[in-house]
C-alpha cells in the first residue's frame, strides 16, 4: 500500500479529518479587515465583514473596536469610525484641511443656504413631500431638491397614500456626512427655537404685528326711550 493509499484511507475513515481538509483557511483577522475596509466605497457592518473573513461577528466587532483604539493611540492620520450603521476609514479631523486642499485644489463645493435649509426640513420631517417642504420654507424648492437628489443626500421614499405625491427622505450618505448612525441621533430642535416673546419682538420689528390682542367687546347700542 502506498503513502497515497494510506492518506486516502485515513480521510475516508475519519470524517472530522475530511471536514478539516475542506475548511477554508482563515486569514489573520485584523489584516483582513484592514484590507477590505481600505477598498470599501461605503460603510460595512460587522455582519457583512464577518461573512467575508469567515470569523464570528463578535470577534469581528471586537477586532474593529481594537483597531479603532490602536489608531487613536498611535495618532494616525486616519481613523476607523462606526458611522451610518457600518465601519469605514476617515481622515482624522485635524488633517481635514490638508486633505481638502489636495482633493478640491482650492475649489469649494458647499451647499447653498437654501439647500441646507431644505435638507434640514427633509431630515426632521421625513418622509415628506416636495409641496410640504415648499410650504414650510415659503418658497419653491424644486431646483434645490434636484440638487440634493443629485448630491445623493436625499432619495425618494414612496408615495403619499392620500395625495399620491412623491415622498423624500435623507440617505445613508447624509448620515455619513454629518457623522451620525441614524436620524434618531439628530439634535433636538426645541433648544434652538425662539421663544414666543422673541417672536413677538421680531414681528414687531417687521411691521408692528405681534400676537393678536383680544378685541374689546362692542358697546351696547343705546336704547330709545319713548316720550
Amino acid at each position: 500500500m502506498t503513502e497515497a493509499d494510506v492518506h486516502d484511507t485515513t480521510r475516508s475513515d475519519d470524517p472530522s479529518s475530511e471536514d478539516e481538509s475542506l475548511a477554508i483557511p482563515l486569514t489573520e483577522l485584523r489584516g483582513a479587515l484592514e484590507a477590505i475596509l481600505m477598498v470599501a466605497d461605503q460603510p460595512l457592518d460587522a455582519v457583512s465583514l464577518a461573512s467575508v473573513v469567515g470569523y464570528p461577528g463578535e470577534e469581528v466587532l471586537e477586532a474593529l473596536t481594537a483597531l479603532a483604539g490602536e489608531y487613536d493611540e498611535q495618532g494616525r492620520g486616519f481613523e476607523l469610525r462606526n458611522v451610518a450603521g457600518g465601519w469605514r476609514y476617515y481622515t482624522r479631523e485635524q488633517f481635514a484641511t490638508v486633505v481638502e486642499g489636495f482633493v478640491l485644489e482650492g475649489q469649494q463645493a458647499r451647499l447653498t443656504q437654501a439647500a441646507l435649509e431644505t435638507l434640514a426640513v427633509v431630515a426632521y420631517q421625513q418622509p415628506v413631500s416636495r409641496a410640504r417642504v415648499s410650504a414650510i420654507r415659503g418658497v419653491n424648492v424644486d431646483g434645490v431638491m434636484r440638487t440634493l437628489l443629485t448630491r445623493g443626500l436625499v432619495e425618494e421614499a414612496g408615495r403619499d397614500g392620500e395625495h399620491g405625491a412623491t415622498l423624500y427622505r435623507t440617505t445613508g450618505y447624509f448620515l455619513e456626512r454629518i457623522g451620525i448612525t441614524s436620524v434618531d441621533d439628530l439634535p433636538e430642535l426645541a433648544p434652538y427655537l425662539p421663544s414666543l416673546e422673541d417672536l413677538d419682538d421680531e414681528l414687531a420689528d417687521l411691521g408692528g404685528f405681534g400676537r393678536p390682542t383680544p378685541e374689546a367687546p362692542p358697546e351696547a347700542p343705546e336704547m330709545e326711550t319713548g316720550p
